[in-house]
């Protein structure tokens, strides 16, 4: 057993050339992993990109909706190879019954993926059951299956205008930013849906979520298309359709909560590939001996439009207040400080990341990070090929090791387990459970609350400590084999620790049942690997984002810049200062 402070990647960069990664224990901190941006190798970006590069056709194969914006719709995704397409049903919702929270039962639209074009019998018996989302069942047919409700006030805001010939208002279109927002997009085996191990292997769904990215794409296109319908019902002849450079900056929203939290603790060789390849990006951005003029005027064009994004990134949230505040200040800093920074050094770009994180807070580190990938797309690019691994079989436990080497690997690679007093209500304060209602984890206070009994095993660093204490009275010589012949009870944990030697960015360092434990960190992270901006905290367990924001539509993808949308345009601030009229 080795430890991996300082982890060093092997790579065709340049001959024998080693690149080294940031550690471990810097990265994986909840408080960094909640600061994360997108990056060229997030799926939307790397979805787009295959998109376009396969030259895959996006169309609307069928509308049946009426005048009251009731009925079905299907959007095609035409491939190579493979057909998929988004089935939306749109919905005449209630106002009382809309709800963002997942023990809702009724939505504005409800959606599903098909793998191939559906005839009529498989619109029937998707409308049998998709509406109904978890309480119906779908097929191996179906990729993927989500809802969405609309954003009230802006949605009527866009009906109206638009109907009587006008463009929205553009301070509405910025603050709101999306017409609907996603409650779920379930995949992989839910309620029916077929398995990812059917499509892992064909074109385009190489990459995790590019299936339930492709799904929310295509809604973007649907919500559109709605508005303007709607529109076009209450206004006839006088309405017209939104300009092309608002539309652009309308995307999806959606609402996210504890469900997806537990994502990257049972998926430890999964979050480290993703961990190895983003900081293998940042590392190959650092390896660079010399910026030319091309690649410095690309970072600074995206410097500036950052701070467009971030001027425009709102939240009720004090933490998140605080950041956005903490972030705009670093991106000034950044911002005065690359005006007369000497780009002509050696590796400019490593230089610029050590200063950054001498004068930068996490969040603006982490947006630089970001930042020093988009002019190297030759560099970056292809490691959104590799996000994927195996997880089909489990490790096997080597029972070789000796109970010596075992006890100074937890030593050298876990103090950040083992330093933490469990015992103390402080840091034992959370439980992870599972809902009987929606089957989705929650967190509960063992303290102040009496199932505790239900706690999922989450909490890596309190079942470590055990383990390693447990090993005490054993002598060095002895085996795991005959360590675990005792304490059976101790396989998982010794399974996942085992788990580290191959897989150095797997575990969270950080007590995730502690008082101080923010979920919203683990959301983040995430939610920045899919292409998430814009993060808006409810509260430390749920948060509202916006996806595909400024990206280009189907009828847009040929002739799609990569750079032109991942930051809001240049011009977006003029463009918000025009008048109506004048739009």
């Amino acid at each position: 057993m080795i430890g991996y402070e300082d982890q060093v990647l092997k790579t065709n960069l340049k001959p024998q050339q080693d690149l080294k990664l940031r550690s471990p224990s810097t990265v994986m901190r909840l408080e960094r992993m909640g600061s994360f941006h997108q990056t060229r190798i997030s799926f939307m970006r790397s979805l787009l990109r295959n998109l376009k590069r396969e030259n895959w056709h996006i169309k609307c194969t069928r509308w049946q909706i009426d005048e009251k914006g009731v009925g079905h719709a299907v959007y095609s995704a035409i491939g190579p190879r493979n057909t998929y397409s988004l089935v939306a049903f749109s919905h005449d919702l209630p106002p009382e019954q809309r709800s963002d929270r997942v023990i809702a039962t009724a939505w504005d639209a409800t959606f599903c993926m098909y793998d191939g074009i559906p005839d009529d019998a498989d619109i029937e018996r998707l409308s049998q059951n998709v509406p109904k989302q978890e309480a119906g069942r779908i097929s191996s047919k179906e990729l993927s299956l989500s809802r969405a409700n609309r954003s009230v006030r802006f949605w009527q805001h866009v009906v109206d205008r638009l109907s009587e010939g006008n463009q929205p208002d553009m301070e509405l279109v910025a603050d709101v930013g999306y017409l609907m927002r996603t409650t779920a997009v379930y995949g992989s085996g839910k309620f029916g849906a077929a398995d990812r191990g059917l499509v892992k292997d064909r074109m385009l769904m190489v990459n995790p979520f590019h299936i339930e990215m492709l799904s929310v794409y295509l809604t973007r296109s649907f919500t559109i298309d709605l508005v303007e319908h709607m529109a076009k019902v209450k206004g006839g002849d006088n309405a017209t359709q939104l300009d092309k450079a608002i539309r652009r900056i309308i995307g999806i929203g959606n609402s996210t909560g504890l469900g997806m939290a537990p994502f990257l603790i049972n998926h430890p060789k999964l979050i480290n590939q993703w961990m190895v390849m983003r900081e293998t990006a940042l590392a190959r951005v650092c390896a660079v001996e010399g910026a030319d003029s091309e690649s410095i005027y690309i970072f600074k064009n995206v410097l500036a439009r950052a701070q467009i994004n971030a001027d425009h990134w709102q939240s009720a949230h004090p933490i998140q207040i605080d950041k956005i505040k903490a972030l705009k200040h670093d991106l000034e800093t950044l911002s005065a400080y690359v005006e007369d920074y000497n780009f002509g050094v050696l590796h400019p770009w490593r230089y610029l990341y050590e200063w950054g994180e001498e004068n930068l807070s996490l969040e603006g580190q982490e947006q630089l990070v970001a930042l020093m990938m988009e002019p190297y797309g030759d560099l970056v690019d292809e490691l959104a090929s590799q996000m994927s691994v195996d997880e089909s079989t489990a490790h096997v436990i080597n029972g070789l090791h000796s109970v010596g080497e075992v006890k100074r690997f937890l030593s050298e690679n876990y103090d950040w387990a083992l330093s933490v007093d469990y015992e103390k209500k402080k840091n034992s304060h959370f439980y992870w459970y599972v809902s009987e209602a929606k089957l989705e984890p929650r967190l509960g206070e063992r303290y102040n609350e009496d199932n505790a009994s239900y706690e999922q095993p989450l909490c890596i660093g309190r079942d470590v400590k055990t383990l390693y204490e447990t090993l005490q009275p054993y002598d060095g010589e002895v085996s795991l084999a005959d360590f675990l012949m005792e304490h059976s009870e101790m396989r998982h944990t010794v399974r996942r620790v085992q788990l580290l030697e191959q897989n150095p960015y797997c575990e969270v360092h950080d007590n995730l049942i502690g008082h101080e434990l923010l979920a919203i960190n683990l959301l983040r992270c995430k939610l920045s690997f899919f292409g998430a901006t814009k993060f808006d905290p409810r509260s430390d367990r749920w948060v509202r984002i916006c996806m595909y924001q400024n990206a280009p539509f189907p009828d847009e993808l040929a002739t799609m810049d990569e750079s032109e949308w991942a930051y809001p345009a240049l011009d977006f601030a003029e463009e918000k200062g025009r008048t109506n009229d004048n739009i």
